[in-house]
């Protein structure tokens, strides 16, 4: 099954300085956002509080939103377990605010109590009585700890995917993975910084997914350009380069499309605590699979990989007559 023939020839690097210039703006757009605007950070890094709920009766997720809505509980995160059985996170504001009752009590345990009681209060209020645990409280530190893990984890993943190709390929063929991954994991965290979305965990993990799924798309490129390169008696960089994106282009949007009727099933039934890292991932599939046909290649192209850089490597004549 094949969309495209892969023996077409669609000039793909007949555009790559307009490709390349529109991913350098947009990388610049998003680089000036997250330093302008940044990210909202979800609660998992701002801290907040974890409220355990059992209600009596079956109760649908977005019943439980719309109540806490209506209480005064604004942007709280519901998550399901079963039909009876909730988690409520609240902002670490939000407690202090919500009810008619505002809480100035200093300590902790104090606010804890304040806040299971505004909860519950305002479940039975909208007519679905529940069993509200107390709160268990989650400072800032915390979030900003796992923010410092997840910037690691990002550059680890970048440093490591990095060394393994250029032990695979070539170094050329490392850097431009390198900043074709730079660029798909820039655009997807831009994204979320221009539009406002909630940037938690899950959204975290999604970015960390499109950064595999983006180098998976990158190699098998690649791949089929170092192929073309040593079967190829004759042949320009640049047609090279062009056939590899053309043979590859049919895997690459089928892969992609399979890819995304998953993520948008997820989407529409995964329910609310899955809407960020949904998001992500379907930005990230978009801006992947577009920066292997346009980006890759051009970019490997700047880098003037040619046959020679591919062929093996002749033994030093030295080296040979050394060896018994």
């Amino acid at each position: 099954m094949e969309f495209f023939n892969p023996n077409s020839n669609v000039n793909f690097m007949g555009i790559r300085r307009y490709t390349v210039a529109v991913s350098v703006i947009l990388m610049i757009a998003s680089i000036v956002s997250l330093a302008t605007r940044g990210l909202n950070f979800g609660l998992d890094f701002t801290g907040g509080s974890l409220v355990e709920v059992t209600f009596t009766q079956p109760t649908e997720q977005h019943d439980v939103s719309a109540a806490l809505e209506k209480a005064g509980f604004k942007g709280a995160v519901v998550q399901r377990f079963d039909t009876k059985n909730y988690s409520i996170r609240l902002g670490p504001n939000e407690g202090a605010e919500a009810g008619k009752t505002k809480v100035t009590e200093s300590s902790i345990d104090a606010r804890s109590a304040a806040i299971t009681h505004h909860v519950e209060q305002a479940l039975t209020s909208s007519g679905h009585p529940a069993t509200v645990k107390p709160s268990v409280y989650v400072g800032p530190q915390v979030g900003k700890d796992l923010a410092t893990n997840g910037i690691v984890a990002v550059v680890v993943v970048l440093a490591g995917i990095m060394i393994y190709i250029a032990i695979r390929f070539e170094w050329r063929f490392a850097v431009a993975t390198m900043l074709t991954e730079i660029h798909d994991v820039l655009l997807t965290v831009g994204f979320f910084s221009l539009t406002g979305h909630e940037f938690d965990l899950t959204v975290l993990a999604a970015v960390l997914a499109v950064d595999g799924y983006s180098v998976n798309d990158t190699i098998v490129v690649f791949d089929r350009v170092r192929e073309l390169f040593r079967s190829t008696r004759k042949g320009e960089p640049l047609d090279i380069l062009n056939r590899a994106v053309n043979n590859t282009l049919s895997r690459t949007i089928m892969t992609s499309l399979a890819t995304m009727v998953t993520v948008v099933a997820l989407f529409f039934f995964g329910g609310s605590s899955l809407h960020g890292f949904s998001i992500a991932l379907m930005v990230g599939i978009v801006v992947g699979t577009l920066s292997s046909i346009f980006f890759a290649c051009p970019i490997l192209n700047i880098f003037g990989v040619s046959k020679q850089d591919l062929m093996p490597k002749l033994r030093d004549e030295a080296e040979l007559a050394r060896r018994p």
